[in-house]
């Protein structure tokens, strides 16, 4: 009996739990339908694409093994580097590579190269003016040329999932 109540109540109190618009709760009104290609979208360079920050980053490891961030405008194409400033933390976490990273004219280069491998985890921390709150990054740099595309896995722009990587090299 006891049990038949408890379920009774957590029911109720499910059917009573907000509900939360997405445009409502998105932040000044973006439009998430309008990005429903996010994953399989590349930067002007070949890059993965940043959307986590507005305006949107392209991420590139360039020929150097160094990450060059290049933020974009509403067209896609790169805009002059701001106020912005950019940390990342990649590698090993019993001996991490931590990188700041340097202002040129369109985009902030890392002060170092990536540690070796062709999976390297990364935590990238973009702040986009001092008074800003820092947007927090994480995922694995996949550095295997994808046989579909002319991308690297961490940018691959193939309609293929995270599970349905056939033929795919991931080491």
């Amino acid at each position: 009996m006891k049990t038949k109540n408890s379920i009774a109540l957590a029911a109720i109190a499910i059917a009573f739990l907000p509900v939360v618009n997405a445009e409502e709760s998105s932040p000044a009104g973006h439009d998430h339908a309008q990005h429903a290609d996010h994953e399989n979208t590349a930067g002007p360079n070949g890059g993965r694409i940043i959307h986590s920050v507005e305006p949107h980053a392209e991420f590139l490891v360039t020929a150097e093994r160094k990450i060059q961030i290049t933020f974009l405008g509403e067209d896609g194409k790169a805009i002059p580097a701001g106020a912005q400033s950019i940390t990342a933390i990649g590698g090993d976490r019993s001996s991490p590579t931590r990188m700041t990273f340097e202002k040129s004219d369109d985009f902030f280069i890392s002060d170092k190269a990536l540690p070796e491998g062709n999976d390297i985890p990364i935590v990238l921390m973009i702040k986009l003016s001092p008074e800003a709150k820092t947007v927090t990054e994480k995922f694995n740099i996949n550095l295997a040329q994808c046989p579909t595309c002319q991308h690297q896995e961490y940018a691959c722009t193939c309609p293929h999932g995270e599970d349905d990587h056939e033929g795919h090299d991931h080491n």
